[in-house]
Formats: structure tokens, C-alpha cells, sequence
């Protein structure tokens, strides 16, 4: 459990890093202002740049943490530049780095007892992680790579893959 969560969670969030400096440079190059990207979202109803890399970051945070037994640590949500992206990439990166094997010892048949929404859902963590907690992150990590491509950052596969 813990090899296909943490790890996986960590190089995705260095990836997203890579992706967001690139983004970053880009507007710097185009002299368009960051708020363009940092506000971007690919519809009108659904949710920005910024909102994606933070919820990128809660599921990056909270599946470990739940899976361990662990609180789960609240961030404000309240970051407005790349900078602080950045930071909050970091910040959860480093969370991840207090993970240990050991931790995840069972954490398989551990009931994951969670709000998603307006639902309270309960069920063992192997299905939680592969379920709800895996295809979460990676729906937020998707969307944030695809609305700056969207609005003509050049990325490409490997820059999601996590090479500069």
C-alpha cells in the first residue's frame, strides 16, 4: 500500500511542479500575466489552475494520512501565485516524506471512513486508494496540465511524466 500510494503521489506532485515552472516561464515569456493561468479552468464551471493544483495536493495528503491512521492536515486553500503553489507542492511533499512502510501495515483492510460530498462513504483502503483516492488525484492533475496547454503553454507528455 504504501509503495503504490506515496511514492507515486510524490513524483506526480515533482512532475506537477516541473509543469506548473513551465507554465510560470511561459507567461513570463509571452508577458501575459500569471493570473491568467493561475484563474484558467477548461469550462466555465469548473474549477481553476490554482483550485486543481490544491486539491491535487489534499487527495496527495489526506489518502496517506487516512490509510496510516493518521489526521489528516488542513491547508488553507488560500494561495494566489505560482510561488505558493510551489510551496504547497513542497509542503505536501515533505508530509509524504514522514511515511514509512510500517505505516501502511493492514491499512489494505482498514475501513477508510470519509465525507465525499454530501455521501459518507465507508470501505476497506485497498478500494478506497484504487477507487477514490488514486483516480482523485490524478482526475486534478490531469485537469491542471490540460487547462495550460489549453491556453498554449508547451507541454508535453514528458513534462507530465515529470521530465523538464
Amino acid at each position: 500500500m504504501y509503495d503504490v500510494s506515496v511514492p507515486v503521489f510524490s513524483e506526480r506532485l515533482k512532475a506537477l511542479g516541473i509543469v506548473l515552472a513551465k507554465a510560470e516561464a511561459n507567461a513570463v515569456e509571452r508577458k501575459i500575466d500569471p493570473q491568467t493561468f493561475l484563474t484558467a479552468r477548461l469550462a466555465p464551471d469548473m474549477l481553476t489552475l490554482t483550485s486543481q493544483v490544491q486539491i491535487a495536493t489534499d487527495s496527495a495528503k489526506g489518502a496517506p494520512c487516512r490509510l496510516a491512521g493518521r489526521e489528516v492536515p488542513r491547508y488553507e486553500d488560500n494561495e494566489t501565485t505560482f510561488a505558493e503553489l510551489h510551496a504547497r507542492l513542497a509542503k505536501t511533499r515533505d508530509l509524504l516524506a514522514t511515511f514509512t512502510p510500517a505505516d501502511f501495515e493492514g491499512s489494505d483492510e482498514r475501513t477508510i471512513t470519509m465525507q465525499l460530498g454530501s455521501y459518507d462513504i465507508q470501505m476497506p483502503g485497498l478500494r478506497y486508494l484504487l477507487d477514490v483516492a488514486m483516480p482523485n488525484f490524478y482526475f486534478h492533475v490531469t485537469t491542471a496540465y490540460a487547462i495550460l496547454r489549453h491556453n498554449g503553454v508547451p507541454l508535453g507528455k514528458a513534462n507530465f511524466l515529470g521530465r523538464e
